[in-house]
């Protein structure tokens, strides 16, 4: 007899509760990680994986020449002013950031990506760890994710090596995030663990600035900060204060710029996350400029027209969206007269610049859930992490992707 959902559900999340890795697969009262599986192609992944490690190479080439470029660019792409110093900071200049994430629709012209997370990706332990165990507890075939965990140990263990290789003393290693906010928190963690580092968790709330470092106290002591990993995006960071109006953040932000502090993602990570720079992107490419024929191939293969403007009104449908946005917020799904069909429900991000894209129809797929099957639309990550194709993730919701979008396990079904 068939295994009714909800006793399914129960007995594989119960179990990963109890190991403390994966403890949000309820959010907000709502089911959000779903026990099922859904089969894909192994030809999919490989395209995922050809399409991420080819737009890693494009975002290499284009960060480091915004990054020595003026503040005006800087600040057209949507760069707070605090941050720009920081920005410049570069890593490893091969690399666009450590673990990134972009995002793809599944259209009938083939992939196309929408966004790059690479500053703050989260649905880290979803895809890196979750999505194997639901696909061995439902014994539904392999798991396109297998060994991934090991390049984010090679992704972190390259970072620092670089890092000391420009001189700069690594001994002291944060990991930080939000401490009541579970799935920060457990995503911090859980890279903290597959890092391989001596690091320590500490919360965001627990972090001062004194005697020009940033550090905790630890054991009544002082303790500065070499390295910090912060699941903490630098555009709020460029905002903060403390309680006295002081500008903590960006104070932290000259830290960096002076080498006083070293950060995983590296501060460059956000050039590469606002969508502005897709609009750059896209403009060198359609004027023929800066990228080599393979480069202007794959940029016309796998990214969507962008730009600055509305150049959509009156001739297709477009996306309307915050540069720095996350999460859909602020997003517009808008037909070619402008109408607007589909519009985000949340209060953030209304006041950023916008980018206009072309607008492409996530796929859709019917999935088993507490309340019922149900008809949701995919949005597919596919993780960068050191310079490599790594895990993807499947994320099931609306016409556009939320917060609160349901993960759905996927399994190679070839």
């Amino acid at each position: 007899m068939t295994e009714p959902y909800d006793i399914r559900r129960k007995r594989i999340y119960d179990s990963l509760r109890e190991e403390g890795i994966f403890t949000w697969d309820e959010c907000y009262g709502e089911e959000y990680a779903l026990a099922t599986v859904q089969p894909i192609p192994a030809a999919w992944k490989k395209e995922l994986d050809r399409a991420t490690e080819a737009l890693g190479r494009v975002f290499s080439r284009v960060i480091p020449v915004v990054q020595q470029a003026d503040d005006e660019l800087l600040r057209e792409l949507g760069i707070p002013a605090a941050a720009i110093p920081a920005v410049r900071i570069a890593l490893d200049p091969l690399l666009p950031t450590v673990v990134g994430r972009f995002d793809f629709a599944r259209t009938p012209e083939g992939w196309k990506m929408l966004e790059f997370n690479g500053d703050t990706p989260t649905g880290v332990v979803e895809a890196f760890y979750v999505n194997g165990r639901v696909v061995e507890a439902l014994n539904a075939g392999s798991d396109p994710n297998e060994g991934a965990d090991s390049q984010i140990w090679d992704a972190f263990q390259r970072a620092v090596q670089v890092y000391r290789e420009d001189g700069r003393p690594i001994r002291s290693i944060v990991f930080s995030s939000l401490d009541w906010h579970e799935e920060d928190a457990g995503t911090t963690r859980y890279l903290m663990k597959r890092s391989g580092l001596n690091a320590r968790f500490v919360p965001l709330e627990h972090l001062r600035v004194e005697g020009d470092r940033l550090g905790s106290r630890v054991e009544g002591h002082w303790k500065p900060i070499d390295l910090w990993y912060r699941l903490h995006a630098l555009e709020i960071l460029a905002e903060e204060a403390d309680e006295d109006g002081y500008p903590t953040g960006a104070h932290v932000l000259d830290l960096i710029r002076r080498g006083r502090l070293s950060t995983i993602n590296p501060p460059g990570a956000l050039i590469g996350q606002t969508k502005a720079l897709q609009a750059l992107i896209w403009s060198l490419h359609e004027t023929g400029q800066f990228f080599t024929p393979d480069e202007h191939r794959l940029i016309h293969q796998y990214l969507l027209p962008t730009y600055l403007e509305n150049r959509f009104l009156g001739r297709e449908p477009h996306v309307v969206k915050p540069v720095l946005g996350r999460e859909g917020g602020a997003v517009l799904l808008c037909d070619a007269d402008g109408w607007v069909t589909h519009r985000d429900q949340e209060a953030a991000y209304w006041n950023q610049p916008m980018v206009y894209q072309r607008r492409v129809e996530l796929d859709q797929v019917e999935v088993e859930t507490l309340e019922g099957r149900r008809i949701g639309n995919r949005l597919w990550g596919s993780f960068l992490v050191g310079g490599e194709a790594s895990a993807i993730l499947c994320r099931v919701d609306g016409p556009i992707t939320g917060n609160l979008a349901r993960f759905l396990p996927v399994a190679i079904s070839d």
